[in-house]
């Protein structure tokens, strides 16, 4: 019965060590991945500007909620309505403070809610929902509202990944069907039983309402907006500008679901276990391709293993391709000490030349990477993905992958070691450590104690 105890007590200290170090680990990177900026602008940055308005054009107001809002889910769906001239596109937020995305990307919106409405005279004749935590009910029901307050039949709801909870949660989907990511659908089937959840389908389309499963799903989902309102030509247009690789999910969304697997703990233990994470910077200058930012922070940032700093050469907003508005948290001359320098897109060596001199000659000596420039024909994630297998694993870059509902992997040449050798041996050391402990103690304490009875 003694050895049963012991073996029981052994368990336990086990269990309690590695399960207790991961979870501080994993809770120490989900706060970092939620850092929130939302400050006011600053004075010195006032001239922040907004595109242009034409009233003769249909308006998209991307939302910016008050905490943080997914990095992929908004920039993306930006830029595709951006490029195909026939929207007003414009970042909207309950109030005018800087706002964060995942990953550490900070934007300026350009407009509140009520000032879109005012500006409009109606409102938004679409709105995109990318996926916001609701972690403040007072931050985030003014959020809520403004949805509901422009749900009725002349305005599309477009929800993005798992902002088809943030749309659930306005109760606009009872009686509805819906996508969504397929790391959360079983979660919502339980939370919100009104609506019909679709595990097989890219993006589903009900009413005024089209939701998107995960996050490059919502590509699919944006095209098949556009598609009906501007007409197939114009979505191919969007899609091969983008060097899209999956355009017949447009037009035939089913899917093989994707469900979580044992091959997944890569991503749950570097999460836990990757302590010395990297520090990538990326540069922010104007011009700058909101994909192309995206396959930098949704692709290293959310990983577990990285985290991601934006620097720029100045402290004005940077103004993006199409207009967003993006300020960096640390300047050249104060960035801190990197291991790697993410320079995004095919021509920025010569849009950029100057913010990549003065970084030359005042930065870090991190190691540079460029990492769209061999790459103008590839879409942006698929470059990404593979620095990821060299800078990490490969087991990593494929769950970066599957977590994006990336499709098109056979494109991939990934490159690296097979799994993280980090992320593994921690908890395998520090279980053996523990058991080292408890039978240091056990014969300390309790066998001799044993003996001398």
């Amino acid at each position: 019965m003694k050895k049963v105890w012991r073996f029981i007590v052994y368990v336990c200290v086990f269990v309690l060590l590695v399960g207790g170090t991961g979870a501080i680990g994993f809770m120490n990177t989900m706060q970092e991945a939620m850092s929130v900026y939302d400050k006011p602008v600053p004075a010195s940055l006032q001239s922040i500007q907004a595109p242009a308005y034409d009233s003769k054009k249909p308006t998209v107001a991307v939302i910016l909620a008050n905490e943080v809002t997914e990095v992929f889910d908004f920039l993306v769906p930006y830029e595709m309505f951006s490029m195909t001239d026939s929207y007003n596109v414009f970042a909207a937020a309950p109030d005018k403070n800087i706002k964060s995305l995942t990953g550490g990307l900070d934007v300026a919106p350009h407009y509140t809610f009520d000032e879109l409405d005012k500006l409009t005279g109606k409102g938004p004749d679409i709105i995109v929902i990318p996926f916001m935590p609701i972690l403040d009910e007072a931050k985030y029901k003014p959020v809520r509202d403004w949805i509901r307050k422009h749900s009725g039949k002349e305005t599309t709801l477009l929800s993005i990944c798992n902002g088809a909870e943030n749309l659930a949660d306005t109760g606009l989907l009872n009686g509805k069907s819906a996508a969504t990511h397929w790391g959360d659908i079983g979660r919502l089937e339980k939370k919100y039983t009104e609506i019909t959840w679709k595990r097989d389908l890219r993006y589903v389309p009900d009413g005024n309402i089209v939701s998107s499963a995960g996050l490059t799903s919502g590509i699919d989902a944006t095209l098949y907006v556009i598609s009906r309102q501007m007409g197939e030509p114009v979505a191919k247009k969007v899609a091969k500008e983008m060097n899209y690789p999956s355009y017949d999910f447009v037009e035939h969304p089913q899917m093989e679901p994707f469900a979580a697997g044992l091959s997944d703990i890569v991503y749950v233990l570097n999460n836990a276990f990757q302590w010395n994470k990297k520090k990538n910077g990326v540069l922010l200058y104007d011009g700058a391709d909101e994909l192309m930012l995206s396959s930098a922070f949704d692709t290293y940032g959310a990983s577990g293993t990285t985290t991601t700093l934006t620097i720029s050469s100045k402290r004005g907003p940077i103004v993006t391709r199409h207009g967003l508005n993006l300020i960096a948290r640390y300047q050249i001359a104060d960035a801190p000490k990197l291991d790697k320098m993410i320079f995004v897109g095919p021509d920025v060596k010569t849009r950029a030349a100057g913010d990549i001199r003065n970084w030359n000659e005042n930065g870090g000596k991190a190691e540079q990477l460029y990492l769209h420039s061999d790459a103008s024909e590839r879409f942006a994630m698929e470059p990404a993905f593979e620095d990821l297998a060299k800078q990490e694993d490969i087991q990593t870059a494929k769950f970066a992958a599957k977590r994006l509902e990336y499709r098109a992997t056979s494109q991939l040449k990934l490159e690296g070691a097979p799994f993280s050798y980090e992320a593994f041996g921690i908890p395998i050391g520090v279980g053996l450590l523990s058991l080292f402990l408890v039978y240091l103690a056990d014969r300390r304490f309790v066998r001799r104690k044993t003996v001398s009875a």
